[in-house]
């Protein structure tokens, strides 16, 4: 398996869908999984529409700003010659409500005159939840909701997460070898995992909103965070943790598009670098916490403000260290290398170990695949809200 995990295809068993409602929201899922990097801020939503047993219509989320699952479905039963009155809508998210950018498709549906609507999990965005729903209904339009409501809230896990904690999903990325290192001790790290781990750690790249990483390794590896070993038609927004603003203009970060940088509360030197860094297009943002700090807290809720879902982290220990210490992070992704790299190379997390093994950081393995000769590890942390 390579690439991001998506949907794994397990069917609900509840006796209150048919094979057929399964299938169909099945397929609307793998239509979902379309727009896995390109419908950022909006929610990853795919649609089908049934009629007298025959798929009318098919659709996903298009980039924001462009139609809605529901919307590109009906364009498509229409293009088909088909008419969408009478059909059943499978959408794997709840339809909109409200009108932002696009007309809500709840009322598009009830104007379409369509018999019923199944849907696998209501919407979290407080402008929406459960209203969709009790539109439809005050229409006289069958509702049912559930079906396969696990694999959805798996493809939105970034949407879900800023919906209901204001705050996005942080996914920490790191390549080690066996014995638990990332980098020998003087910071060479190039390549620790193999060619296909890492053009695999670029389709997870693809599908955040933002990549973080931290002074530190700009200043060892001089990264761009930029997407290059898969196709995508958009670049996560790069993002900095650089409390005393070191950046230096001749940084690759700096060249390669748009640039975010936290820093901590700054001196008169350093604000003539944020000058420099503004005039090259970065922008700067200064949250501290205490003297030469950064809350990283606060930086979570300022990315989940502007819309951030997915939050790519790929750093050194310290920073990882002290993301994990501020209960920052949701996810680990891990490369595991078939090689040891010995007791003075670098370790994923800055942290002391606890005191006792109650102590220990805990985490539950979602999936172990095979990634070229590596192993690719996905563990979430078992502490994190109940509702994501």
């Amino acid at each position: 398996m390579s690439g991001p995990a998506t949907f794994d295809g397990a069917l609900d068993s509840a006796a209150a869908f048919s094979v057929a409602d399964q299938t169909h929201m099945a397929r609307a899922l793998e239509l979902a999984a379309r727009g896995l990097y390109t419908t950022t801020p909006n929610p990853r939503v795919g649609c089908v529409i049934v009629k007298d047993g025959v798929v009318i219509g098919e659709g996903f989320t298009q980039p924001a700003g462009q139609d809605h699952a529901e919307v590109q479905a009906l364009k498509d039963a229409r293009a088909r010659g088909c008419d969408a009155r009478g059909a059943t809508v499978y959408v794997t998210l709840e339809p909109c409500s409200h009108v932002g950018r696009t007309s809500a498709c709840a009322r598009t549906l009830i104007e379409s005159r369509v018999r019923d609507v199944v849907m696998a999990m209501e919407d979290p965005d407080p402008r929406v939840s459960g209203s969709g729903a009790a539109m439809l209904r005050a229409a006289r339009i069958d509702v049912r909701t559930g079906l396969l409501a696990k694999q959805a809230g798996k493809l939105n896990i970034g949407f879900v997460s800023r919906m209901t904690r204001r705050r996005p999903w942080v996914r920490v990325k790191t390549a080690m070898s066996l014995d638990g290192r990332t980098a020998l001790s003087s910071g060479e790290s190039r390549w620790i995992t193999s060619a296909a781990a890492r053009a695999d750690g670029h389709a997870w790249r693809a599908r955040a909103c933002a990549i973080l990483t931290g002074i530190g390794t700009v200043r060892d590896d001089d990264p761009l965070l930029t997407v290059r070993e898969v196709e995508t038609c958009r670049q996560p927004l790069r993002v900095l943790i650089d409390s005393r603003l070191a950046l230096s203009l001749d940084a690759r970060l700096v060249e390669g598009g748009p640039l975010l940088v936290f820093c901590g509360k700054l001196d008169r030197a350093a604000m003539k670098r944020a000058a420099a860094l503004e005039a090259r297009g970065a922008q700067i943002v200064s949250i501290a916490n205490g003297p030469g700090g950064v809350d990283l807290r606060a930086v979570l809720a300022e990315l989940g403000a502007r819309g951030i879902n997915e939050l790519h982290v790929e750093a050194g220990r310290t920073l990882n260290g002290a993301l994990l210490r501020n209960r920052c992070v949701d996810e680990l992704l891990v490369y595991l290398a078939p090689c040891v790299l010995g007791a003075d190379a670098a370790a994923m997390f800055e942290i002391a170990a606890p005191e006792a093994l109650e102590g220990r950081v805990r985490l539950a393995v979602q999936h172990v695949d095979r990634i070229g000769d590596d192993l690719r590890i996905l563990a979430r942390m078992v502490d994190i809200d109940a509702r994501v």
